[in-house]
């Protein structure tokens, strides 16, 4: 760890599924911030990856694009394997995609009951079986190495629920509940495996867009049930992933962080 970077991240290559927008676009270039010896980003939009892979070789830290599905766990062990190739075996994951996958989308309409059974493999498929996909791949590198982190963005659904929201807040919460397995597991590999529980995030887009949606009393009857007032920015995702991901973490392992503003405290 360096003398003057509590948060150096001592070369290690990370990657970062999810990572060509938003929080994982933000992760990405504040773990190349912090001394990682390569950014792996991955995107099911191809064009999306490489333009932040091409930010941060800008920074003067290697990346390497890898747009895959998470859901497929053969083309996750295929990124692994171009990963080794290009920057060197990766002992970090973030795993940061979620919502709907590929062509969904997270909004709130029916209860679950009246929801069409076909629907809810969009849920699980991206935030429950994208996670062990992702960690099945490429843990072995962590335990090879004896070190590393895995780090999944998971959200308050899952923490204490939400309506219209079941089977998307289950697969979160299944998410948890593997991760505090794995990490008892990998502890005695020098490995720490940790969530990030996230409540309403803002989307990057233009400012005058986003002061639309803030002046809306929708928003602010939303807002009004945090604590700060406000919603979570990306930046404040990235921040907390990067530490989790840092030295300055390594006698934490197995718990979920809110990070919400006060939404929901933790218990």
């Amino acid at each position: 760890m360096s003398d003057t970077d509590l948060l150096d991240l001592g070369g290690q290559v990370a990657v970062v599924t999810g990572g060509g927008q938003n929080a994982g676009r933000a992760i990405a270039l504040e773990l190349a911030r912090h001394n990682a010896g390569g950014i792996a980003v991955n995107d099911f939009v191809a064009e999306r990856a490489e333009a932040v892979a091409e930010e941060i070789r800008a920074m003067g830290v290697p990346a390497l694009a890898v747009p895959f599905d998470v859901c497929d766990l053969e083309a996750a062990r295929a990124a692994d394997a171009a990963i080794k190739d290009k920057l060197g075996a990766a002992t970090i994951l973030v795993n940061n995609a979620g919502m709907a996958g590929p062509g969904g989308s997270l909004r709130p309409k029916l209860n679950f009951w009246e929801e069409e059974p076909e629907a809810w493999q969009r849920y699980l498929g991206t935030n429950l079986y994208g996670v062990y996909n992702c960690s099945y791949a490429f843990i072995p590198n962590m335990v090879e190495a004896k070190k590393g982190r895995v780090v999944t963005v998971v959200s308050d659904s899952g923490r204490i629920g939400e309506p219209k929201l079941a089977v998307y807040a289950s697969a979160k919460a299944g998410a948890q509940g593997f991760m505090r397995s794995i990490a008892k597991e990998l502890g005695r590999y020098n490995v720490t495996a940790n969530c990030v529980s996230l409540s309403a995030l803002m989307p990057d887009m233009p400012e005058e867009q986003l002061a639309q949606i803030m002046a809306s009393d929708q928003t602010k009857a939303m807002m009004s049930r945090y604590t700060i007032r406000r919603f979570g920015k990306s930046t404040d995702v990235a921040a907390l992933v990067t530490f989790l991901c840092s030295g300055a973490s390594e006698w934490i392992t197995g718990q979920t962080y809110p990070l919400n503003g006060g939404y929901a405290p933790s218990m």
